[in-house]
């Protein structure tokens, strides 16, 4: 199929996925010749299968694999950074970064701290 026009792109992910799943539900044949037909594994074929019935198109397309977001800074420990912050406004990074580390037994870099405070205070600011 991907030779016979120029419009299907093989390097297209969420198309070949897409045709997979077209031809799949519209031909008679087995599921794992299908996939196998697009390159995919039988198992390969009924995830993309669930993730467009959830998502759509938007489901075909590549997830980010790893980790979605930070781990250490929980909102937890976010809020209380913020209230000791509010309490001693005259504070500096490096003695809140101990006060941390001394109450939760956490070593976080200063960068990451000092985002996750911009991230909390443009969630708390209205628009």
């Amino acid at each position: 199929m991907f030779r016979e026009t120029s419009f299907f792109d093989p390097q297209d992910l969420p198309q070949v996925k897409y045709e997979m799943l077209r031809q799949g539900q519209h031909d008679a044949l087995p599921i794992s010749w299908v996939a196998a037909g697009f390159g995919f594994s039988r198992p390969a074929f009924y995830k993309a299968q669930r993730d467009f019935t959830r998502e759509g198109l938007a489901g075909l397309l590549p997830k980010r694999r790893g980790p979605k977001g930070g781990y250490k800074l929980t909102p937890e420990i976010v809020a209380f950074a913020e209230q000791t912050r509010v309490l001693n406004p005259s504070l500096r990074m490096p003695e809140l970064l101990r006060q941390l580390q001394k109450k939760f037994a956490l070593q976080v870099h200063r960068r990451s701290l000092e985002r996750a405070l911009v991230v909390a205070k443009k969630k708390q600011s209205p628009r």
